[in-house]
């Protein structure tokens, strides 16, 4: 099994990104999810994308910011986050069906 993510990076506030997320070594269906963590903080679940009906929920942190999008045939998700805030700065984790990556970094600074 291997979920990596990638596309993070330092972005100015107000400023866009796309995360990718790409999964292999398995089968099935689910929820994809997006987590996202800071040091000595809870993991927050930013977004979730349940394949079978394309439902995607978002917290309301990112509501109208962040896209969930993904295709369970490729095992790809991506999460597209725009008019990003230096409060969006975190360890992203893409979650396929509980199969977790290493993260990828994304800072909002100016």
């Amino acid at each position: 099994v291997q979920v990596v993510e990638s596309g993070g990076g330092l972005v100015q506030p107000g400023g866009s990104l796309r995360l990718s997320c790409v999964a292999s070594g398995f089968e099935g269906g689910g929820a994809i999810k997006w987590f996202r963590q800071t040091p000595g903080n809870e993991r927050e679940l930013v977004a979730t994308f349940t394949t079978g009906t394309n439902r995607r929920d978002y917290a309301d942190s990112v509501k109208g910011r962040f896209t969930i999008s993904a295709d369970n045939s490729k095992k790809v998700t991506y999460l597209q986050m725009s008019n990003l805030q230096p409060e969006d700065t975190a360890m992203y984790y893409c979650n396929f069906f509980g199969f977790e990556g290493q993260g990828t970094q994304v800072t909002v600074s100016s």
